[in-house]
């Protein structure tokens, strides 16, 4: 399963997501998603926890100029790869 997060982690539920995950499953920030890759934020915390694979769309990170304070828990991925997580995990579901 492939979980894509799009909104803030203190605007989504959090731990709803991660009560349904399994091992295998790969989680994509994006969007406002990507505040929860932030070094030192108690949704990194959970999220590193957890049994996903931890991704970020690099665009997204960009913009917001938070490679600096951005964990290296995630592989920051471009679009291309961002199709290729899509054509690996044939499920989704978005938050």
């Amino acid at each position: 399963m492939l979980y894509t997060l799009s909104r803030s982690p203190y605007a989504c539920d959090l731990a709803a997501l991660l009560r349904t995950v399994q091992a295998g499953d790969d989680l994509l920030l994006l969007a406002d998603g990507v505040i929860a890759g932030l070094i030192g934020s108690p949704a990194l915390h959970e999220l590193s926890a957890s049994p996903l694979t931890l991704f970020s769309l690099e665009n997204d990170v960009a913009a917001r100029g938070l490679f600096a304070y951005f964990s290296h828990d995630f592989v920051i991925i471009s679009y291309t790869d961002f199709v290729k997580l899509t054509e690996k995990q044939t499920k989704q579901i978005a938050w």
